[in-house]
């Protein structure tokens, strides 16, 4: 039982951190739910990035336009919708 217990709050655990992503850029825009981060550097450089935010994301300093920032992300699915597999030619 303890065994079990420790596996899922670490499967937990490595669930939420798994997935953190992070651009880097200026803010081109921002909102009470949202901020739109454009790229400077890197592979995506240029590329906006337009991410939610909700009473749990922690923002450090003042979040404005033109502001220099590092986000950090995550990528969630909402919805999984299975496609029926074609039927194999004859």
């Amino acid at each position: 039982m303890k065994t079990r217990f420790l596996a899922a709050l670490a499967a937990v655990t490595f669930a939420t951190t798994a997935l953190a992503y992070q651009v880097t850029g200026e803010v081109d825009s921002v909102t009470p739910t949202t901020v739109v981060v454009k790229a400077t550097g890197g592979k995506n450089k240029g590329e906006k990035f337009e991410m939610t935010r909700t009473a749990d994301t922690k923002v450090t300093g003042d979040l404005k336009k033109g502001s220099k920032v590092t986000v950090e992300y995550v990528i969630t699915a909402k919805s999984v919708e299975v496609k029926a597999d074609k039927p194999a030619k004859k």
